[in-house]
C-alpha cells in the first residue's frame, strides 16, 4: 500500500498538474525515499502544538489531530459531543498555540445576525453611518453550541464561511487570513436547538465526533485536576505558530503529490454516495475536494510528500458523515451514516 506512488502503469499516472506524480517513477523505486518537500518544520510545529495542548488535555488525540488538519487545509470544523468532553476547551487551547486573533461567540436563541457580523451605527460627529465590526472578524472563531441559534442567525455565517468575506450595506469586507470557524454542538439535547441546514453543514470540512475518555485517561484527568487544585492556567500554553507560518504551511500542503489513480479512488467513493440505496442525499464535489485536501495534510504531518490510500480512508469519514442523509427506511432501522461510509470503503477497490 505504501508503494502505490511508484506504480509503473503509465495510463493511470499521467500528471494532471504539478502536484500529481509523474508517469515514470521507477527511479524512486530503487532508491531510498527522500521527501521532495521540506516537511520537517511543519512536523515539528504539529508536535509542539500537541505537547502544549497535552499540558491540560488528556487523550482526545483524534480530535486534536483532525483540528490541526483542518487548520492546515484552511477548513472549518464542527465538533460534536456530549457536554463535558473538552470540546470548547480543546478548541480554545488550540487557538492559544497560535499567535492569531481569537474570538468566542456563544450562540443563543435570541442571538441576531448583527450580533455576529456587526452593524452600521450613526456617527453624530461625522453625520454618517459607520460600520462596527462584529466578533466574527477574527482569525479563529469558536462558536459554542451553534445549533442553539435560529435559522436566520445561522444563515449569517453562509457567506463568511464559504467566501471569507462579509457584505454589509453593499460593501465587501474581507476576512484577514487565516480565517477558521470551529463550532461545537451537543448531539443529545434537542430542546431549544435548531438543526443546521445541509447548506451550512456542507461548509464544514470535518465533523469531529468526540467520545468519552477511556478509563485510564479518566483516571489521569482526575489526577491532573487534583494536582493543579482545579485550576486551568491558559497562560501556560505557549504560542507555536504565527499567522504567517500557518499561511506558509497551508501553501506547502498544496504541493503534496497525488497520483491519478488516487484521484479516481476519491471520486469513486463520493460517487458511490450519490447512487447508494441507503442514502437519500449524497456528497457534493465540495466533499471530494475536502477529502483530497485533508489527505494531503494527513500525509504531510506524517512526513510524506505523497498521499496514500490510508490517508484518504483516514479522512473520509470525518468529511462525509455530516454531508450524507439516510433514507427514511434506514433511519427507522437505526442504521447510521458511519456504517454506510464503512461499507463504501469496503466496496471500493483500493488502488495498488
Amino acid at each position: 500500500m505504501e508503494e502505490q506512488n511508484t506504480s509503473p502503469e503509465a495510463e493511470n499516472n499521467q500528471p494532471l498538474n504539478e502536484n500529481i506524480a509523474p508517469e515514470s517513477s521507477e527511479q524512486n523505486a530503487d532508491s531510498t525515499f527522500e521527501s521532495r518537500i521540506d516537511l520537517k518544520p511543519l512536523q515539528d510545529s504539529v508536535e509542539q502544538i500537541k505537547n502544549e495542548i497535552a499540558k491540560i488535555i488528556v487523550g482526545q488525540n483524534e480530535m486534536i489531530e483532525l483540528l490541526i488538519i483542518s487548520i492546515l487545509t484552511n477548513g472549518h470544523a464542527l465538533i460534536e459531543g456530549v457536554p463535558g468532553v473538552a470540546k470548547t476547551v480543546t478548541a480554545k487551547l488550540l487557538a492559544k498555540t497560535m499567535a492569531v486573533d481569537f474570538s468566542r461567540i456563544q450562540f443563543t436563541p435570541d442571538l441576531m445576525p448583527s450580533d455576529i457580523l456587526g452593524t452600521s451605527v450613526f456617527n453624530v460627529k461625522t453625520n454618517e453611518f459607520e460600520y462596527k465590526k462584529g466578533p466574527i472578524f477574527s482569525n479563529i472563531v469558536l462558536i459554542d453550541e451553534i445549533n442553539r441559534a435560529p435559522a436566520k442567525t445561522q444563515a449569517a455565517l453562509f457567506e463568511v464561511m464559504a467566501e471569507r468575506q462579509i457584505t454589509m450595506d453593499g460593501t465587501e469586507y474581507k476576512m484577514a487570513p487565516p480565517f477558521l470557524v470551529f463550532a461545537t454542538q451537543n448531539p443529545i439535547e434537542q430542546e431549544g436547538t435548531y438543526r443546521l441546514p445541509e447548506a451550512q453543514l456542507d461548509r464544514f470540512l470535518f465533523k469531529i465526533n468526540v467520545d468519552y475518555p477511556s478509563l485510564e485517561n479518566e483516571i489521569q484527568i482526575l489526577t491532573d485536576n487534583h494536582n493543579r487544585q482545579d485550576k486551568m492556567d491558559f497562560n501556560a500554553i505557549a504560542s507555536v505558530l504565527s499567522a504567517e507560518n500557518i499561511i506558509k504551511y497551508q501553501e506547502l500542503i498544496k504541493q503534496v503529490v497525488v497520483e491519478r489513480n488516487l484521484l479516481n479512488y476519491i471520486a469513486a467513493i463520493v460517487h458511490n454516495t450519490r447512487t447508494n440505496a441507503n442514502l437519500y442525499l449524497g456528497a457534493s464535489p465540495r466533499a471530494s475536494l475536502a477529502i483530497l485536501n485533508a489527505s494531503k495534510a494527513n500525509a504531510a504531518i506524517n512526513g510524506r510528500d505523497f498521499v496514500t490510500p490510508d490517508d484518504i480512508k483516514r479522512c473520509t469519514k470525518a468529511v462525509l458523515q455530516h454531508r450524507l442523509v439516510l433514507t427514511p427506511e434506514r433511519e427507522m432501522e437505526a442504521f447510521t451514516v458511519d456504517k454506510v461510509v464503512d461499507q463504501i470503503l469496503e466496496t471500493i477497490e483500493i488502488p495498488r
